[in-house]
């Protein structure tokens, strides 16, 4: 019924946050459950992030309408695993979508799905192509669940049910962990030092295990900071102050490196983002919920 008839129709807006079991944290961040009816139709950019994503909807696909990759063809899915990337997904949303996204390390990939980071770089696939029919099981019980927790709780059991004594070598662990404490600040050559690998071996092996270099780990880092510290203030940023709390040169250099990783300027992309979605909730697609401070185990 439309609002002409008398009929205002419900609107449903919901995004809810839950945490993984004990054993999966530094792992799996968080898990991300969203449902959307009566909103308007919109396009929502998923932007690069520290984070891979899975993605199991519950009652209609996730629309994919550009790729990191542009030469990957648009698509729906089910069910959609994604790796790390440097440039921007475009996924539309036609004005009701409802799903559950699992943000997951790239440390966590050998141990839960069985290959590593760098296997998914750039790229998005059918989650059951990497997984097995299995992805599509526990997303048909997660359309069974009643409530939040109780598709929380389903999704722990599998990832649990996945999980294996399998990760990269101990110095691609240490590497990431000081790109995250340095809040994507640190050098390669610091990098390189600390763990006690050349350089270019250190960014062969990085870059086979996570999909990104170490320079574009830190890149992606100190970009996904900076735009939550972004959109903590849409109606009054401080792009020049922005740029030097996150290690840029200055508010030109924000400009070119936000271009290059969102395909729009900060200011066009808080335009676009708060002009969709209100009081900081972002519509559900690759990277929708994606956070990072220094630690994968605490999100803001």
């Amino acid at each position: 019924m439309s609002v002409e008839s008398g009929v205002v129709p419900v609107v449903v807006d919901e995004a809810v946050r839950g945490a993984p079991a004990p054993a999966l944290r530094g792992l799996v961040g968080w898990y991300s459950g969203y449902r959307q009816r009566g909103v308007a139709p919109t396009r929502h950019r998923g932007l690069p992030s520290p984070y891979l994503t899975l993605i199991l909807t519950l009652d209609e696909p996730l629309t994919v309408a550009a790729h990191p990759d542009r030469r990957d063809a648009p698509g729906d899915y089910v069910t959609l695993l994604g790796g790390l990337h440097t440039a921007p997904a475009l996924i539309e949303v036609p004005g009701r979508q409802s799903g559950v996204q699992v943000a997951l390390g790239p440390l966590g990939a050998r141990a839960l799905l069985g290959l590593p980071a760098g296997g998914l770089a750039g790229i998005d696939v059918h989650a059951e192509d990497v997984l097995g029919a299995e992805a599509r099981y526990a997303q048909e019980r997660l359309r069974e669940a009643a409530d939040w927790p109780g598709r929380f709780a389903v999704l722990d059991a599998w990832l649990l049910g996945r999980l294996r004594e399998a990760g990269p070598p101990p110095e691609v662990c240490e590497a990431w962990r000081l790109v995250l404490a340095s809040r994507g600040l640190i050098r390669v050559a610091t990098l390189a030092g600390e763990v006690g690998w050349s350089e270019r071996h250190l960014r062969s092996r990085f870059l086979a295990e996570t999909g990104l270099t170490p320079k574009a780990a830190a890149r992606v880092v100190r970009f996904d900071l900076a735009r939550r510290h972004l959109a903590t203030r849409p109606d009054s940023p401080d792009l020049a102050g922005l740029a030097a709390d996150h290690g840029y040169a200055d508010q030109s250099h924000l400009d070119r490196e936000f271009t290059a990783l969102a395909g729009c300027a900060p200011s066009a992309w808080l335009a676009e983002e708060f002009r969709n979605i209100q009081a900081g909730h972002h519509p559900p697609g690759r990277g929708w919920e994606r956070q990072q401070t220094s630690s994968e185990e605490q999100p803001p």
